[in-house]
């Protein structure tokens, strides 16, 4: 079954940058791989890929291809995708509205509000490890 999802506009062109600059084919798509964990629920990977994987499916939201496997998909449901940017960093961010308020005590993870995740743009690869690509 697949989430119901919201990606917002800012969302849908930078991940839709980063599939037309990885050099795939046509049909290729954003690989997100979302787990529990982290101060707001979610630890997250991404990238570009020509095809979905086994056990991942397509999902096709405002014109962006998004190949999520099962966890994935449970976790994406009723949550908004949304990219913001700030002079000091920029990346995705995932609003569950649903999301209690985060309990940590430290600054370094309670930095981001409850319910966003923020997916820095150096974690970007191709499938499996590579350098990061850098933004202009």
């Amino acid at each position: 079954m697949l989430p119901n999802v919201t990606i917002t506009p800012a969302a849908a062109k930078f991940i839709n940058r980063i599939v037309r600059f990885s050099g795939l084919p046509a049909g290729a798509g954003f690989r997100l791989a979302v787990s529990p964990g982290g101060c707001s629920g979610y630890t997250s990977e991404f990238s570009a890929e020509a095809a979905p994987q086994a056990g991942e499916q397509l999902l096709e939201v405002n014109g962006v291809r998004l190949f999520l496997g099962a966890e994935s998909r449970l976790m994406l449901e009723g949550i908004t995708i949304d990219f913001s940017e700030t002079p000091t960093q920029s990346g995705l961010t995932f609003i569950n509205p649903n999301q209690a308020a985060c309990g940590c005590s430290s600054a370094e993870t309670a930095a981001p509000p409850s319910g966003v995740t923020k997916i820095e743009i150096g974690s970007i690869g191709r499938g499996r490890p590579a350098a990061p690509i850098l933004a202009s």
